[in-house]
């Protein structure tokens, strides 16, 4: 399945890692939300969104980013980095699938280091991650949407 895994990673790169461990699982395209030229969603079979959660959040420019791009119908699958606290994640992403009658595959979230506001004051919280068994799931995570 041609597969296209659409994100933005700030600070310090932990989504970037995880989507480049899912990327050589399986041979997903990667699309950097900040950097794209033209994006056209419609050639994929599937399309993840990723990105560290802020503010409880997935990355706002992710999610109009999504809103703007996604094609109706299309399978989507969620993937986040969180440094504290999960939050709701994926609420804004699954109302957009909802809207655009796209089946959600499932998603993924692991810990990636994190010194936003006051976590910087004590060093940041989940220093050393994602590390290589959180990129080992996520391989595994991805692997296993062939199945879905």
């Amino acid at each position: 399945m041609k597969t296209a895994i659409c994100y933005l990673s700030c600070h310090h790169g932990n989504t970037r890692k995880v989507v480049q461990a899912m990327a050589e699982a399986g041979g997903a395209d990667l699309i950097d939300v900040r950097t794209r030229q033209m994006v056209r969603l419609e050639e994929y079979d599937r399309v993840g969104f990723a990105s560290g959660i802020y503010g409880f959040e997935m990355h706002r420019a992710l999610i109009a980013f999504a809103r703007q791009y996604l094609p109706a119908g299309k399978p989507v699958f969620f993937v986040y980095t969180y440094g504290g606290a999960k939050g709701s994640g994926t609420k804004a992403l699954r109302q957009i699938a909802r809207e655009k009658g796209c089946p959600v595959l499932g998603e993924f979230s692991c810990k990636g280091y994190d010194t936003f506001g006051p976590f910087k004051l004590v060093g940041g919280l989940a220093k050393g991650r994602p590390n290589g068994e959180d990129l080992e799931k996520a391989r595994a995570f991805y692997r296993g949407l062939a199945s879905r």
